[in-house]
C-alpha cells in the first residue's frame, strides 16, 4: 500500500530523526519507493544528506569531549561518546579503503578505526597504544559501513584496557584489546 507524499515525509522526517544515521537505500527499501524519490523527499523537507546529518551530530555530542587527540585525528565519526566507559564510531568504507584487485578492505583501516576509538575513549590529555590483541572475523568491502563500539573494561592508575568490536550490520568483522597508557600526573603538569 503506497502512502500520501505528505504522509510519507513525515514519516521520512520522523524515521530520520530517530535514526539520522539511516541511509537513503535503507529508507527507500523501508518506505518502499526509489532511493531518487527520497533524496527528492530530503530536499524538499532540508534535511541533509546523511554525511552531513553524521558531522552535525559528531560535532554537537564531540564538543569538548575527546580529550586525547584532536577529533580531526579520529578514523571515521565518533558518533557517541562517554570519556573512561564506552564510544561508538562509523566508518564508510570507500574505493580509496580497499585492494583494487578484490575489493576488500585494507586491514590497517579497520585497526585504525579501532585504535583511534580507543585513544579517543582515554578521558586523559595524552594515551598511547601499549599493546594490541586483534582479530579480523571477515573481510570487509567497498560500500560497506563499519560500526566501532569501544568498551572500557579495567582502569588501572597509569593503564587502562579498552575492547573494540566492529561490526557490519550485526555481523563482527574485528574485534580488538587494547593496553592503553595515560599520561602520568608529572608529564601533565610540564
Amino acid at each position: 500500500m503506497r502512502r500520501s507524499k505528505k504522509e510519507r515525509q513525515e514519516r521520512l522526517q520522523d524515521t530520520i530523526q530517530t535514526n539520522p544515521f539511516v541511509t537513503d537505500e535503507e529508507l527507500a527499501a523501508a518506505f518502499n519507493v526509489s532511493v531518487q524519490t527520497i533524496r527528492l523527499d530530503r530536499m524538499e523537507l532540508s534535511i541533509p544528506e546523511l554525511r552531513e546529518r553524521i558531522k552535525y551530530v559528531a560535532e554537537r555530542n564531540m564538543d569538548d569531549e575527546v580529550r586525547s587527540l584532536p577529533i580531526e585525528e579520529v578514523i571515521g565519526d565518533i558518533i557517541d561518546i562517554e570519556l573512561d566507559k564506552s564510544a561508538i564510531s562509523i566508518f564508510d568504507v570507500k574505493k580509496e579503503h580497499v585492494f583494487m584487485r578484490n575489493g576488500i578492505a585494507r586491514g590497517h583501516h579497520l585497526f585504525a578505526q579501532a585504535n583511534s576509538l580507543a585513544v579517543a575513549v582515554i578521558n586523559d590529555e595524552m594515551a598511547l597504544t601499549g599493546k594490541a590483541d586483534i582479530r579480523f572475523t571477515r573481510p570487509v568491502r567497498e560500500g560497506e559501513r563499519i560500526v566501532a563500539k569501544a568498551k572500557v573494561t579495567r582502569m588501572e592508575k597509569l593503564r587502562t584496557m579498552v575492547e573494540v568490536s566492529s561490526f557490519v550490520g550485526s555481523e563482527l568483522v574485528f574485534r580488538g584489546e587494547f593496553s592503553m597508557f595515560r599520561a602520568p600526573a608529572a608529564e601533565k603538569d610540564d
